[in-house]
């Protein structure tokens, strides 16, 4: 059993989620959104100086530098969740289509929610281009027991791999909890994950609540470039705060990482929770404001769109 390192963690029960469907008004979301650009990403990326991000949709990116294509969460099912007929559905199609994706290098999964951890991609991309699948303890026995002969590395927090030259993966700490089903509640760790990159050290944070000293800490011992900082499914509070960062908790975890560039993720693909469908964005807008950051510091991405990263500039 896996804990948070935050002591004034509350995991949240039955009742409690009881509490939040019977008491929280529950905005309704478009069923569907018409994906109005698609991207085409390139094999590789072979400048030494850049970075090629693409949104996919919720906490799935491409990205793509030093001649790899790291894919980050990846889910393009059209339900995150248990089977192909249950669970919630997607808004919007994925920015980039399965059959435009060049070859995947490496996949890191952060947590093994229905979200981010989608078993029928992971066996696509497992099948098409054998990546190296690199997660957090005990998640690679989830997958192993869905996919045959099946190749996973696991980290504990504070470990790291080499996955490629110059190029080195650490696991550290991030807020939140794990399950896929009744009995297996907080059996798999979750984590966030520092891509150090000749360009520069990239965070994907998958989800997490916020924890200021956790965020200054990552902050501290890396030279945060780039930061993929989820801002949806935050509504209500009292029941998603310890595990969900609103989005201006999302400014500040910017801020504590001292990251140049950060994009958002995490919205505006599965309706996960209270929040309404622009109120993630509209949010943020107001919080980057407030804090004095441009939208060109902190990205809200646009679906399909891919977005460089300059270590020049």
């Amino acid at each position: 059993m896996f804990k948070n390192t935050e002591p004034n963690y509350k995991p949240r029960g039955f009742i409690d989620l009881l509490k939040w469907k019977l008491t929280t008004k529950n905005p309704a979301w478009p069923k569907k959104i018409l994906l109005t650009n698609t991207d085409i990403p390139p094999s590789v990326v072979t400048e030494k100086d850049k970075i090629r991000v693409s949104f996919v949709g919720q906490a799935t990116f491409l990205i793509q530098t030093n001649n790899l294509n790291i894919l980050t969460d990846p889910i393009w099912s059209e339900r995150a969740g248990p089977f192909s007929f249950i669970g919630h559905k997607r808004v919007i199609a994925p920015g980039i289509k399965l059959a435009d994706l060049p070859k995947i290098d490496i996949i890191v999964i952060s947590h093994n929610h229905y979200d981010h951890m989608d078993l029928s991609t992971i066996k696509t991309l497992w099948e098409r281009d054998k990546p190296k699948i690199i997660t957090p303890l005990l998640n690679d026995i989830i997958i192993k027991n869905n996919i045959k002969d099946i190749s996973i590395t696991t980290l504990n927090w504070g470990e790291k791999i080499l996955v490629a030259n110059n190029v080195v993966i650490y696991l550290e700490p991030s807020q939140h909890w794990s399950a896929r089903g009744l009995f297996d509640r907080n059996k798999a760790l979750w984590g966030n994950f520092i891509i150090k990159t000749p360009v520069g050290d990239i965070c994907f944070i998958g989800d997490s609540g916020y924890n200021e000293k956790l965020y200054k800490n990552i902050g501290s011992k890396y030279k945060v470039f780039l930061s993929i900082i989820p801002i949806g499914a935050f509504v209500p509070r009292w029941f998603m705060k310890d595990v969900h960062i609103d989005p201006e908790e999302a400014v500040l975890v910017h801020k504590n990482l001292k990251s140049t560039y950060s994009i958002a993720s995490h919205f505006q693909t599965f309706k996960l929770a209270s929040d309404g469908y622009l109120q993630p964005v509209n949010e943020l807008n107001l919080a980057l404001q407030k804090h004095q950051i441009s939208q060109e510091q902190f990205i809200t991405p646009n679906f399909g769109k891919a977005y460089w990263f300059n270590a020049k500039t």
